[in-house]
C-alpha cells in the first residue's frame, strides 16, 4: 500500500462511515428542535414543509452526485465552482460554507443544552452548550477515525430512538390535531426554509471526499442513501409529533419531541427521547466541526485563506489550527446567540452555497454528465425560491458575511498583483 502524498489527507472512510456521517449531519437539530420552529410556521402541514425541503435537497444532491463522480476532492463546491465557474465564485462558495457551518455549531450546541436542561433543570443551558462545543472540538482534534467511529454509534442510537418514538406514538395520534391541515400556504414555505436547515448537511460527505476510500463510487452513493433514509424518518416523526400534541404546542417548545412523547404518559419514554435529542444534536455538532475545518483546510491549501489553517498535526494528521479556530468561534457564538436567528443565517448561507453547486453542475461537459441539464437547473431554481423566505435580520447578517468574504478576496487578489 502506497503512502499518502505529503499535504494530503489519508482515505480511511468506507460507504458505511460516509453514509453515517451524512445521516448524522442531517438527523439532528432539525428533527429534535427546528421541527418545533417549523411547526409554529406551517401548522399541521409541517409534513408538507418537510417534503418541499426534501425536494430542494434531492435535486441539489443529484448535482453533487455528478460533481463528486467527476472530481472527488476535499473542498466540495469550493473546488467545483473554482474549476467550472471562476476562482471568485469558488471562494464565495467555500466562504459561505464556512459561515453556514460556523452558525450550525451554536444552533446544535444550544439544542443539546435544551434537551439536557429538560432532564437536569438546575444546570445553566448556556454553560452546557459551551462545554459540549469544547468537548467535540477536542474530539475532532484527535483524528477523523475516532470521530467517525463515535459518530457511527451516535447515528445508530438516535435512529433507533426515533423509530421507537414513531412506533409508540402512532397509537396515540389525535385526528383533531391535523385539522385544519393547511392554515397558510406561505407558512408552509417559511416552515420549509427552516426545515432545510435539517437537510442542509446532506452533501457534507462531499467536502470529505479526499478521506473516502474509492470516492468516485462511494461518495455519490452515500449522499443519496443518507438523504433518502433521513427523509423517510423525518416524515414519519413529523406526522407522529403533530398527531400527539398539535403543531401549536410543538411550536412553543424548545424540546418538541420530548414534549410530544410525554402525551403517551410514560416518563421513561420521555427520558429516552430526550436522550435521543442529546445524541442527535451531539452528532451534528461533531460533523459540523469536522466539515467546516476541512473546508478551511482546503481553502488554505489553495492559498485562499491563511496557510496556517492547512497545517496538519504531526501525530493525528488533522488540520488542527482549523479545528481549534472554528471551534473557538462556535463557542463564542454559542454563549451569545439566539437559536432561531443562527438557524436562519445558517440556512441562508447553505442555500447560497448549494445554488452555486447547481450552477457548477450545469457547467459540466456533456461527456461527463450523469443527468440531463434540467435537473441542476431545477435544483438552482428551488434553492433561489426557498432563499426568498429568509427573515430580514438573517438576510442582513448573511449579506454582511458575503460582502466580507468578497472584500477579503479582492484585497487578497490585489496584494498578490502588487
Amino acid at each position: 500500500m502506497g503512502k499518502t502524498p505529503e499535504g494530503q489527507l489519508k482515505p480511511t472512510l468506507g460507504l458505511y462511515d460516509a453514509t453515517a456521517i451524512g445521516i448524522g449531519a442531517i438527523i439532528g437539530a432539525g428533527i429534535f428542535v427546528v421541527t418545533g420552529i417549523a411547526a409554529g410556521l406551517a401548522g399541521p402541514a409541517l409534513v408538507i414543509s418537510m417534503v418541499v425541503a426534501a425536494f430542494v435537497s434531492l435535486f441539489t444532491a443529484l448535482s453533487f452526485v455528478e460533481l463528486t463522480a467527476w472530481l472527488p476532492t476535499e473542498g466540495g463546491v469550493y473546488e467545483y465552482a473554482s474549476r467550472l465557474f471562476s476562482p471568485f465564485a469558488g471562494f464565495l462558495a467555500g466562504w459561505m460554507w464556512v459561515v453556514s457551518y460556523i452558525f450550525v455549531g451554536p444552533a446544535v450546541s444550544l439544542a443539546f443544552s435544551y434537551y439536557f436542561t429538560a432532564l437536569v433543570p438546575i444546570v445553566d443551558s448556556r454553560l452546557v452548550a459551551a462545554v459540549i462545543c469544547v468537548v467535540f472540538t477536542l474530539l475532532n482534534y484527535a483524528g477523523i477515525r475516532h470521530s467517525a467511529a463515535f459518530n457511527n454509534m451516535l447515528v445508530l442510537a438516535k435512529v433507533l430512538i426515533l423509530l421507537v418514538f414513531s412506533a409508540v406514538g402512532l397509537f396515540y395520534l389525535k385526528a383533531s390535531n391535523f385539522t385544519p391541515f393547511m392554515t397558510s400556504a406561505t407558512g408552509v414555505f417559511y416552515g420549509a426554509y427552516f426545515i432545510f436547515f435539517a437537510y442542509s448537511g446532506f452533501a457534507r460527505i462531499a467536502v470529505l471526499a479526499e478521506e473516502v476510500k474509492d470516492a468516485k463510487r462511494v461518495v455519490p452513493r452515500s449522499i443519496v442513501l443518507a438523504l433518502l433514509t433521513s427523509t423517510a424518518i423525518y416524515l414519519l416523526v413529523g406526522v407522529v409529533a403533530v398527531g400527539l400534541i398539535g403543531a401549536e404546542n410543538l411550536g412553543k417548545s424548545k424540546s418538541p419531541l420530548a414534549e410530544a412523547i410525554s402525551a403517551v404518559g410514560s416518563p421513561a419514554l420521555t427520558y429516552v427521547v430526550s436522550l435521543g435529542g442529546l445524541l442527535a444534536t451531539a452528532s451534528v455538532l461533531l460533523t459540523s466541526i469536522l466539515g467546516v475545518s476541512r473546508m478551511a483546510f482546503a481553502m488554505a491549501r489553495n492559498g485562499d485563506l491563511p496557510s496556517v489553517l492547512s497545517k496538519l498535526h504531526s501525530r493525528y494528521g488533522t488540520p488542527y489550527y482549523s479545528i481549534l479556530i472554528v471551534g473557538s468561534i462556535m463557542i463564542v457564538l454559542t454563549v451569545s446567540a439566539d437559536l432561531t436567528g443562527v438557524v436562519a443565517v445558517s440556512t441562508f448561507a447553505s442555500l447560497f452555497y448549494y445554488a452555486l453547486a447547481n450552477v457548477s453542475a450545469l457547467r459540466l461537459k456533456a461527456d461527463v454528465r450523469v443527468y440531463p441539464k434540467i435537473l441542476p437547473a431545477v435544483g438552482l431554481a428551488t434553492c433561489l425560491i426557498l432563499m426568498a423566505f429568509v427573515q430580514p435580520s438573517a438576510l442582513a447578517i448573511g449579506a454582511v458575511c458575503l460582502a466580507t468574504g468578497a472584500i477579503y478576496y479582492m484585497i487578497k487578489s490585489t496584494s498578490w498583483k502588487m
